[in-house]
Parts: structure tokens; C-alpha cells; sequence
């Protein structure tokens, strides 16, 4: 089954990929270009400029969700992982398309609706087949990339308040441009500081199953009973 996932995003990557969040312009060294407006290249090498957080800081440990324990309760392979050395994802025009075609694959494969109509619980972490969640989405295209050679550590599930003030979660992909956002609720993959959320807490780099808090003082919340 899982060799059938793979195979079957595969294909949606043959039809083409999105624009990446840097311009992808070759230079004599080969070399990419930082992202325009966000970053400035030197010999020194890249400096961030003024006005931009690229990464969201981190506040040491937080509880992980209800939803995300009992979903390791039942064995999941996800809650398995141990960091390594905590490397951010080195973007590429390759796998930028890659997380773009994951992103929209996901995104228009599932169709949106709430735990409570699925499984008659407020909050219920799985795999999709069909029809999830917001935390159901970020599972998926996790376990898609991670099949596809992107390493889990770099790849974190993330709980956010949205506009509404409501718990909502997205998956965080760490690069060496910064903190991009996978999000059921936009085909966009915005860095995080540009998506409009506060963000609470995501999963530690040094193992699935620890989560850190990206506020100094971060409320307790449940990810949304909202289907989208």
C-alpha cells in the first residue's frame, strides 16, 4: 500500500512544480541566489536582512497534543524518529518542486471534514484516505516526503492559533531559507512569519515524540474540531 502512496505522488511530480520561495538563477559557481528582498549574498556568505525572522525561536520543552499521544499509542512508525544532526533541508530547485507537488497532491486529494464526523470524536490523528483534518493533512505529507528521501527531522508537525484565535496545525519544513509552512488552508507555502499565525509549539528536532514551545508562555489548545 505505502509503495502505491509513493508511486502515486510520483506521478502528480511529473506534471510540474511551483515557483520556489528564491530565485533559482545560476551563477558562475553554480550556485542559487537568496531569496529576493529576505536575504543578501556576500563573499562573507548570506546575511539576513533587517525587518525578517526567518526562523521561529524556540522555548524550550511543551507538551505534545491529546491527539498526537494517542496517535503514538497505537505504534505509529511517525513517532519513532530521533534526530540527527538537526541539519535545516537545503533548498533546491528539485526538491522545492518536490514540497510543492506534496503540497497541492494532499491538499486536493482529501477532502476536508471534522473528527467528529469521521470517527465521532473530538480529535482523532490518522492517515487520511480520503477525507481528514488539518492535523490529517500534515500526517500524510509528512509520511510522503519522509518516503521520499526528505529526512523526518526536518520536517515538523506544528500547532498554531489561526486568524480566528482557534488551534489549528500546519507542518513546518526547516530549510537553510528559512521556516516554510505546508497548510491545508492555502495552496501557497508561505515562510511561517508571512502566514498571519501565532505559532504555539512543534515537535522537537531531536525526536518525534518531544515538542517545543515557540512561545514564552504558550496556552494549552486543541487543534481545531474544524474540518478545514
Amino acid at each position: 500500500m505505502w509503495r502505491g502512496l509513493v508511486q502515486c505522488v510520483a506521478l502528480v511530480l511529473a506534471l510540474g512544480g511551483g515557483a520556489a520561495p528564491l530565485a533559482m538563477a545560476q551563477g558562475n559557481a553554480g550556485q542559487d541566489a537568496a531569496p529576493q528582498g529576505t536575504f543578501v549574498k556576500t563573499v562573507y556568505g548570506i546575511f539576513e536582512m533587517p525587518g525578517h525572522t526567518a526562523r521561529a525561536s524556540e522555548f524550550g520543552k511543551a507538551l505534545p497534543p491529546v491527539g498526537y499521544v494517542s496517535f503514538c499509542g497505537r505504534g505509529e512508525d511517525e513517532c519513532k524518529f530521533t534526530g540527527g544532526k538537526a541539519e535545516n533541508l537545503v533548498l533546491t530547485t528539485e526538491n522545492w518542486d518536490q514540497v510543492q507537488q506534496v503540497n497541492r497532491y494532499v491538499n486536493t486529494k482529501i477532502r476536508p471534514a471534522t473528527d467528529m464526523e469521521l470517527y465521532h470524536v473530538p480529535d482523532y490523528w490518522t492517515y487520511p484516505k480520503d477525507a481528514g483534518d488539518c492535523e490529517d493533512y500534515v500526517l500524510l505529507k509528512k509520511r510522503y516526503l519522509v518516503g521520499m528521501g526528505f529526512n523526518p527531522d526536518e520536517l515538523l508537525i506544528t500547532v498554531v492559533l489561526d486568524e480566528n484565535h482557534e488551534g489549528h496545525a500546519v507542518l513546518t519544513l526547516l530549510t537553510n531559507r528559512g521556516d516554510y509552512v505546508l497548510d491545508n488552508r492555502r495552496a501557497e507555502i508561505l515562510r511561517w512569519d508571512e502566514t498571519g499565525y501565532t505559532f504555539l509549539k512543534r515537535q522537537s528536532q531531536a525526536a518525534a515524540n518531544q515538542w517545543v514551545s515557540l512561545q514564552k508562555s504558550a496556552p494549552q489548545v486543541l487543534v481545531s474540531t474544524k474540518a478545514k
